[in-house]
């Protein structure tokens, strides 16, 4: 059987983020990759300059025509801006029976650009949150969903992350890349199980992309039938080596995308 994942995210026309990137995850980890788009951004690796939202009804009818023919294993959901397109998709996922969920929720772009409404935030902690097998929210995202300071120690990030899970989530990846320190160090806090994952800073500015790719990678994992905690090293070691190899493609001028192949060229 082969595993399939879809995401549903917005399309990045750089290449570097969002569904580009998550097909390119998927494939680069043996997964065929199936995309519901929910919104076009016009952007490179300097900033989005435009954002053009696909209508809710498109994107139901998206999720329809992809869950009634393939046989997903596995759903990641990237930037979702909107609050129809959201209800949308919650409404969707029910009525295919979706629970293996990797939310990641997109606010902002490396570049610092927001991508999500400000009515969106409440209705994205509320219905699509009790849907999600697992959160990855970074450090800022993850004060946003709490309207609280953004966490600088691992004691507060794993505060945060409990409080997280009171919101309906089954699990929170909360990732410390925006965190000073020799080591990024991520923590998975499961309702009865707290997980640590380390591994060295990479010294690049190719991070673009980054959220996306490990938010997939974990849906991927998920996809060939790894329980959580599996998925989650896995896709921690595959972004880790993605960023290592970063700086051996030159893309853009900016923040460019991590090397997705990086282990065929």
């Amino acid at each position: 059987m082969t595993a399939i994942a879809v995401t549903l995210a917005g399309s990045d026309s750089g290449g570097g983020a969002g569904i580009q990137a998550d097909l390119k995850t998927f494939s680069a980890l043996g997964v065929y990759g199936a995309s519901v788009i929910t919104a076009l951004t016009a952007q490179n690796t300097k900033g989005v300059t435009a954002i053009h939202d696909v209508p809710a009804e498109f994107v139901a009818a998206q999720m329809d025509a992809v869950f009634a023919d393939l046989d997903v294993s596995a759903v990641k959901i990237g930037m979702v801006s909107q609050r129809g397109v959201i209800e949308t998709i919650a409404a969707g996922l029910a009525r295919w029976r979706q629970s293996r969920v990797v939310l990641d929720p997109v606010m902002i772009a490396t570049s610092g650009d927001k991508l999500l409404a400000p009515d969106a935030v409440d209705v994205l902690r509320r219905v699509l949150m009790p849907l999600a097998l697992v959160v990855t929210p970074n450090l800022p995202e993850a004060a946003a969903l709490l309207d609280a300071p953004v966490a600088h120690t691992e004691t507060a990030m794993r505060e945060q992350g409990e409080r997280l899970l009171t919101l309906g989530a089954r699990a929170v990846l909360l990732k410390g890349g925006h965190a000073d320190g020799a080591e990024s160090v991520d923590l998975l806090i499961e309702p009865t199980a707290f997980t640590r994952l380390a591994a060295d800073r990479i010294a690049t500015a190719n991070t673009h992309g980054t959220g996306c790719t490990l938010s997939s990678a974990i849906a991927a994992g998920l996809a060939k039938g790894m329980p959580l905690a599996e998925a989650v090293r896995a896709a921690k070691t595959y972004v880790t080596e993605a960023l290592a190899a970063a700086n051996r493609i030159k893309i853009g001028s900016g923040h460019g995308p991590v090397h997705h192949f990086h282990a065929w060229w």
